[in-house]
């Protein structure tokens, strides 16, 4: 058995799975990748739920520790394997990189109810938006927008795992043919083509 496990979801449609699995390929670290049926509910059998109190994918496995919520693994990647940083070094925007992490998985979670990730990985479309979720989208691209003003290849200046969750967020809205600037358009194209997310996009799913 390899030192490192990732649990995900066998479709491999789950954002947060996928932020992990490009972590790890970036820090060049070898992994077993294990994929639960959650529509069977595989994450609540005996063996995953003593493993995974929280029940949720993805989970990495290091050795005798688990640890659930895609935000933690990346950060805990980070501290632990420090080669190929995640995370901008810088105190302050390494603080505004979680922040920007934590928003898209609070505030912006509305956005995956009418935009969801089979938009992205699968091809499926989805109708208008509606008026509650417009307004979660304008204030997406308007941060976007400001965070990239003048016209940078990344959020901070290098690479970090931010970038990957912030253009599949844009992506949702993209892939489904939803009115996104050319700026950002291109911005989120440059990092779905990052080798390590094409390893993601390119995994088989049913």
């Amino acid at each position: 058995m390899k030192a490192l496990q990732l649990y995900t979801d066998n479709r491999f449609v789950s954002p947060y799975a996928m932020s992990v699995f490009v972590a790890l390929h970036e820090k060049n670290l070898d992994f077993e990748l294990l994929a639960l049926d959650l529509e069977a509910g595989e994450q609540r059998n005996a063996a995953f739920a003593d493993l995974s109190r929280t029940q949720r994918v993805p989970t990495l496995v290091h050795g005798d520790f688990a640890l659930g919520e895609s935000s933690a693994i990346t950060e805990y990647l980070d501290e632990v394997f420090t080669e190929s940083p995640l995370y901008p070094r810088q105190v302050q925007a390494r603080a505004v990189a979680r922040q920007i992490q934590a928003w898209l998985r609070s505030d912006l979670l509305v956005i995956g109810q009418e935009r969801s990730t089979l938009v992205v990985f699968c091809g499926h479309h989805s109708g208008p938006l509606s008026a509650r979720v417009q307004l979660a989208v304008d204030k997406l691209l308007d941060a976007a927008q400001a965070w990239l003003a003048d016209g940078r290849e990344y959020l901070f200046g290098e690479w970090s795992i931010v970038d990957v969750d912030l253009a599949l967020m844009l992506n949702r809205l993209i892939l489904n043919g939803d009115p996104v600037p050319e700026s950002l358009q291109a911005y989120a194209q440059r990092q779905w083509q990052r080798p390590s997310v094409l390893k993601w996009r390119q995994l088989s799913r049913s």
